[in-house]
């Protein structure tokens, strides 16, 4: 329900799976059954900058050490698995390891600069992959679309974006310094989103290394295509199965009365009116304007749509030829398009 990802599983994000599977697994046997090897794993920055151990520095920012960070962090990635289907994989792991290696240096940068204003030493940093978890809210706020699921006492809004920042506010109150943390990925993520001094081209990951990964393990994390069946929330129960069920056919079947409403009207001359709605966007011939009709020559060329923006209205309800319609009347602009359908 709140999900503003899609339904489909990890399919097409290999990436995403080794990173919720690989670090949740290690994180779990140091807690269950080797806790003494837990101290490897410190993210331990007075042995960082004194002893120059740069291993703790890897292993510290890669696995948690406690398993409700594992937890909220493991969802923060399902959630954005949505980044690696829509830029790639290679792409999605340049913008994690630019992420990383920049949050690694604003962490040091942030407890220098409270030491030296506070006086407030800081030993050590709760471990994890957090830094660029954090990081991920960036393009998550910028590029996916704001979408009203219901409102609570009248007044506030409940979004599909709303269980993700609850999420991100449970992972950011679970440590006393985890705080430095946020802040470094926040900022690192508006470093590498906004190409701020071409941060993007330089920490990037080589294409020689992304086929090799891709030749060794992604057959192993890879997910099969999932099937066509309708999906519900986590944990729903049959009750609640249902009702989706039906909201969802209500959807459908007020969507196939719009449509019929439309053949109607442009049966009798009569079409939708885009002009009035996307003026900038798009030139519809218009049989009620007949003056004002440009010629063959002047007209454009019909919008190229995104397969992958149509499939993603889709999973809100919406028919796909509503979907087409919308996406080429706003130029295939998403948040246009999902907000026309959802006042008309």
């Amino acid at each position: 329900m709140f999900t503003s990802t899609g339904s489909n599983g990890l399919y097409k994000a290999p990436l995403s799976k080794s990173l919720l599977l690989v670090p949740s697994a290690i994180s779990i046997l140091l807690t269950l059954l080797f806790q003494h090897y837990q101290k490897f794993f410190a993210y331990n920055l007075q042995a960082i900058k004194e002893d120059f151990q740069i291993w703790r520095l890897v292993c510290g920012r890669t696995i948690c050490l406690d398993l409700k960070d594992t937890f909220c962090s493991s969802l923060l990635i399902y959630n954005f698995r949505i980044f690696e289907r829509r830029y790639g994989s290679r792409k999605f792991s340049s913008f994690l390891l630019g992420a990383w290696m920049l949050s690694a240096l604003f962490d040091l940068l942030l407890v220098e600069v409270t030491q030296y204003i506070f006086g407030i030493t800081i030993s050590s940093l709760p471990s994890g992959f957090l830094g660029p978890v954090f990081a991920l809210f960036v393009p998550f706020y910028s590029s996916i679309p704001r979408v009203q699921v219901t409102q609570v006492l009248g007044h506030f809004s409940i979004t599909n974006k709303t269980l993700v920042y609850i999420l991100g506010l449970q992972l950011l109150t679970s440590g006393s310094y985890i705080w430095i943390l946020a802040l470094s990925g926040l900022v690192s993520g508006i470093c590498y989103n906004s190409s701020i001094l071409k941060v993007h081209r330089i920490l990037c990951v080589p294409s020689w290394v992304a086929k090799i990964f891709s030749w060794t393990l992604e057959p192993i994390f890879s997910s099969a295509e999932p099937t066509n069946e309708v999906r519900v929330g986590m944990g729903a129960t049959v009750d609640i199965q249902r009702q989706q069920r039906m909201e969802l056919l209500d959807r459908q079947i007020m969507m196939s009365q719009v449509a019929q409403m439309r053949r109607q009207r442009q049966q009798q001359g009569g079409m939708i009116n885009w002009n009035r709605l996307f003026p900038p966007l798009r030139h519809r011939h218009n049989a009620n304007y007949q003056d004002h009709r440009p010629s063959e020559q002047d007209t454009p060329p019909p919008t190229e749509v995104s397969e992958e923006q149509v499939a993603r209205l889709m999973e809100m309800g919406f028919s796909r030829g509503d979907a087409l319609e919308a996406l080429r009347a706003s130029n295939n602009d998403l948040n246009v398009a999902t907000n026309f359908l959802l006042q008309h």
